[in-house]
């Protein structure tokens, strides 16, 4: 089994904010349902055998929900196509035009996405309520910063997190006085301490599940310093049951820097955490390029276990200790590999990578079989 050294550390433990459970699909969100992973296409929805492959690439990477955009009567009716042909649940997100949300709901989607600034008066929202439980569809409430409602910004002066909450609220009462229960809620700003803030406001005023994002948070690099930061400090704080990292990037970067930063919390495991050093002149090999190249080649692994890749015995040993597999540079050529903490056998300064990526695989080889076993019994 891959080594737990959490259970005796309870300044590590994250007791997380009790919501509700609802369903988007088949997948439970809030509760005590895992923190899910969502990204969103960026194909035109029009195109279904773009989207459709972008959504299995999303798959692949292990995503939980996948949002697409429904602009017009063309793209909520490619959902016909779309839904059947993918295995996660499909969110629509809808802009605007509250009669795509009722076609998005006619045509598969398990989730709407409504905002509540620009769907329109509360009459267009109990349609859109109708649709989502004549067709057993759960609802998102996505407040953004970008688009409030113009009664509120006048009164506010600006984007707060007191006007973000209290467009929350109003949208709650509407799907609560129609006897509906079944949404989560979003309070998503550009702006890491204004989301923060709203995000903590609201966590205070109702139970139901949250869905966290930092939107429209920029590009690789920056957006996801942008994201780990905000949605840190609310997931450390307990708050969040969905997750979606913004990026003006591959969307499967998106699932992929949303998993790290729930593994890095220990909200979450999926897949190779390496442990790596940054490399001096102590480095008895490459270590930047070692970690990068290993990094790629482990992507497929989806069992979650810990490798460190320490470059000299200064800090290798003891990082060893606390890794499924430890890997540390030694002198003339010659280093050490460790097993769930001990010393297990050298390795000359030959393939580092691919020795790595064999221990690896066998590894989550031995890990999977032990699950099949206790499941058999």
């Amino acid at each position: 089994m891959s080594q737990d050294h959490t259970a005796h550390r309870p300044w590590r433990a994250i007791e997380r904010r009790k919501s509700r459970k609802i369903f988007v699909g088949s997948v439970p969100v809030g509760g005590d349902a895992p923190i899910t992973v969502q990204s969103m296409t960026n194909t035109l929805t029009t195109d279904v055998r773009a989207t459709i492959a972008q959504i299995h690439a999303l798959e692949a990477a292990g995503v939980d929900i996948v949002r697409v955009s429904c602009p017009d009567g063309e793209s909520s009716s490619a959902l016909k196509e779309i839904v059947p042909a993918v295995n996660v649940p499909v969110v629509a997100d809808i802009h605007f035009h509250y009669k795509r949300a009722i076609e998005a709901a006619e045509n598969g989607a398990a989730c709407l996405r409504i905002n509540p600034g620009n769907i329109g008066s509360e009459a267009r929202v109990r349609e859109v309520i109708k649709a989502a439980k004549d067709h057993n569809c759960s609802v998102r409430i996505g407040v953004n910063a970008g688009s409030l409602e113009r009664d509120l910004l006048e009164r506010y002066g600006e984007p707060c997190p007191e006007a973000m909450v209290e467009s929350a609220l109003r949208h709650i009462r509407i799907l609560e006085d129609n006897d509906f229960f079944n949404f989560k809620i979003s309070c998503k700003a550009s702006d890491v301490f204004l989301a923060v803030a709203a995000y903590m406001q609201l966590a205070d005023a109702c139970d139901y599940p949250l869905h966290l994002g930092i939107t429209e948070a920029g590009g690789r690099r920056t957006g996801t310093i942008k994201s780990a930061v905000g949605m840190g400090n609310l997931l450390w704080a307990g708050i969040g049951d969905t997750i979606r990292v913004s990026l003006s990037d591959d969307p499967v970067e998106e699932v992929r820097v949303g998993f790290e930063i729930l593994k890095s919390l220990g909200l979450r495991h999926r897949g190779v955490n390496v442990v790596s050093c940054p490399s001096c002149a102590r480095q008895q090999f490459d270590v930047i390029e070692t970690v990068k190249v290993l990094e790629e080649r482990l992507a497929h692994i989806t069992t979650p276990m810990t490798v460190s890749v320490i470059g000299c015995v200064v800090n290798g040993p003891g990082e060893a200790l606390m890794t499924d597999i430890g890997f540390t540079g030694g002198g003339k050529g010659t280093h050490q590999v460790y097993i769930a903490g001990q010393p297990h056998h050298r390795l000359k300064d030959e393939d580092i990578v691919g020795h790595l990526v064999r221990l690896v695989e066998d590894k989550a080889a031995e890990i999977e079989a032990g699950k099949d076993r206790e499941a058999a019994e």
